[in-house]
């Protein structure tokens, strides 16, 4: 497996564009030229689509993903309750008020393990088969095929990945929204865990598997393609310079910008199927539909405001960090795809 892995990856269309040679060129022009052999002998460039190159991409993922959903648990605890409890979190700063008074600051931190260890997981798949799915799915359909439809290659991609991540997610994301939303079931994971699985079983982890995939797939097509298609853009139409000639910080400020603009997109599109998933892991024993049929359309669309601050900055520090993961461990880092020699020949493009 992992051999075909390595011969598609050498043959990806989307290695052309960032090639060692041009990498090493685009590196070479940002260092002094005193400064390159000691360069050359400190860094060594992870090879583009061996096992190190997807498992460094997977550790990214679980950088990015564990770090930066365990740092808004506040947020996302408040955010859970105003899906559920409509009534008495009236809004984003009442549901801070309110949680503060009845349990303490430290209250604010309820579910923060099940977040980290859960969205640790969902992240080494999510961003680590993303790689591999991409790679695989432009070689099926070719490098000048891969650069035209390019955007349906990232939709493809991101979404099989996803497909896998919340798998792995499910668990530990039923446990954090039973510990979050219903008060006095339990205090950490440790309680929760044992306690559902007694009372329902191995189906009280996965009954919102379903409507996660919901929330999640699109959330994640989003993500991607939104993101590649904003860098894309923004290289473009907005940064006065070609990305060669930005600093590795310049580049990262680009990353952080697109991530921003996609994690708005991102937030609208799954909310609904986040506010299912709150209310479906409250109530015992209710199916997705149920629960959609209770909350109605307009129920479906609480707590969107702190969604969309919540996602646009989580999704905005996960590009940033997944980056700066491949920037401080010199894994390769493509630019924005370019139209190959032999589309330019077939369409008189200059």
């Amino acid at each position: 497996m992992f051999s075909a892995l390595m011969d598609a990856a050498r043959n990806s269309p989307f290695k052309a564009p960032f090639s060692r040679a041009q990498c090493d060129a685009s590196e070479k022009s940002l260092v002094p030229s005193g400064d390159r052999t000691i360069q050359a002998a400190s860094t060594k460039e992870v090879e583009f689509g061996s096992n190190e190159f997807f498992g460094l991409c997977a550790l990214g993922g679980i950088l990015s993903c564990g770090l930066t959903h365990t740092a808004v648990v506040p947020l996302d605890l408040v955010k859970c309750r105003l899906q559920v409890d409509a009534a008495k979190y009236k809004n984003l700063f009442h549901g801070f008020k309110v949680t503060v008074a009845e349990e303490g600051a430290r209250g604010l931190a309820k579910g923060w393990a099940p977040t980290f260890f859960g969205y640790s997981a969902q992240g080494a798949f999510k961003f680590g088969l993303y790689e591999v799915f991409k790679i695989q799915y432009a070689n099926m359909i070719g490098e000048e095929n891969a650069y035209l439809y390019r955007t349906w290659v990232y939709l493809g991609a991101s979404a099989s990945a996803e497909f896998f991540a919340d798998i792995a997610l499910s668990p530990l994301e039923a446990a954090k929204v039973k510990i979050q939303t219903t008060p006095g079931y339990a205090n950490n994971m440790r309680q929760a865990m044992p306690k559902m699985m007694g009372e329902e079983g191995i189906a009280a982890f996965y009954k919102g598997l379903v409507p996660l995939w919901c929330r999640q797939i699109p959330y994640t097509m989003m993500k991607f393609a939104c993101f590649e298609r904003t860098v894309e853009l923004l290289y473009k139409h907005v940064v006065p310079k070609p990305r060669a000639e930005c600093s590795k910080g310049e580049q990262l400020v680009v990353t952080f910008a697109a991530g921003y603009i996609a994690g708005v997109f991102c937030a609208v599109v799954s909310h609904p199927a986040d506010v299912v998933v709150s209310k479906l892991n409250q109530a015992k024993g209710s199916s997705a539909i149920d629960v959609a049929k209770k909350l109605g359309f307009m129920g479906m669309w609480h707590g969107l405001m702190p969604r969309i601050i919540m996602i646009g900055t989580l999704t905005a520090l996960q590009w940033f960090i997944y980056d700066g993961v491949k920037v401080a461990l010199n894994i390769p880092r493509p630019p924005p795809p370019e139209m190959p020699e032999s589309l330019k020949k077939k369409l008189g493009v200059e």
